[in-house]
């Protein structure tokens, strides 16, 4: 008898604890509070600060995707995206919509112009993925900057937050608990219609709470905003489960322990941010 086969291997570190949505709770945790003290710090000690806290954001989703996008040989024009992302932001903020819609014009045509001078080959794909990363990234997110902009723009944004994080928070504990009928099984397996179920009841609350107190709107106004939200931050999230798939990749990034990247926390919150900021336009005046 081998006398090595009566020798025990050394046990390795500690196996992390994974939900059944495939998640390191913990971590996701932590990083999730950490995100949290941040965002309210920026924007409830200095306003502004927040425009800093979410252009950099942009710029390091922009950067990420930017890199996913090199796996399949498209290389986007990263240095005028990034220069353009702090314009649209910046611009969003300070001169509104129209500054906001400048900014992505300029940026479009910084990426035509920049990628000149690389090689033919591939000018119309690394173009064209440069238009639409300066869309889908800044441009999306310059609305979030909008919301800030007015005397309660504070609170505008923990209202735009925290109703899209509850569509998350949601689509989790429901699919995990109840899910059986999957949403969309060829892009996200694991996303179930119970999980919707979930998120839409969570996001309709979260709605009505933060739309009624502190912005002082109505109820009804929460109501609708959640039923949108619901829909954009599940509309957002496949959509990037989709890109990824395409990729072949499983994250954007890993900067972020338990989520991924930081496009992946913003998957949800890009094509929220519009129609967010369009609804509380609408419905909700601003409180001086």
């Amino acid at each position: 008898m081998n006398p090595d086969a009566l020798v025990e291997p050394p046990p390795g570190p500690p196996a992390r604890r994974r939900g059944r949505a495939g998640r390191d709770l913990p971590a996701a945790l932590a990083v999730g509070l950490v995100l949290g003290v941040v965002v309210l710090a920026s924007l409830f000690v200095v306003k502004v600060a927040f425009l800093g806290v979410a252009t950099l954001a942009i710029v390091i989703a922009v950067w990420e995707l930017a890199n996913a996008l090199a796996v399949r040989g498209v290389r986007v024009p990263v240095v005028p995206l990034v220069a353009g992302a702090v314009v649209i932001m910046v611009g969003a903020y300070a001169g509104g919509p129209d500054a906001q819609l400048l900014g992505l014009a300029l940026t479009g045509l910084a990426v035509l112009v920049w990628r000149l001078g690389g090689p033919v080959r591939g000018y119309r794909a690394d173009t064209a993925a440069g238009v639409l990363v300066a869309l889908y990234v800044p441009y999306l997110g310059g609305f979030s900057m909008l919301l800030l902009a007015p005397d309660d723009g504070a609170w505008r944004i923990v209202t735009f937050m925290v109703v899209v994080v509850c569509s998350d928070i949601g689509g989790y504990a429901a699919g995990v608990t109840f899910g059986r009928h999957p949403m969309a099984p060829t892009v996200s397996p694991k996303k179930s219609w119970e999980g919707f179920a979930g998120s839409l009841v969570l996001c309709v609350v979260a709605g009505v709470v933060t739309v009624s107190w502190p912005l002082g709107g109505s109820w009804q106004a929460g109501v609708l905003l959640g039923l949108a939200v619901v829909c954009t931050a599940t509309l957002g999230d496949l959509g990037e489960s989709l890109v990824k798939r395409d990729l072949g990749i499983k994250d954007m990034g890993s900067l972020l322990p338990g989520h991924g990247g930081m496009m992946d926390r913003l998957d949800s919150l890009l094509p929220s941010a519009p129609v967010t900021w369009l609804l509380l336009v609408v419905l909700v005046p601003v409180v001086r």
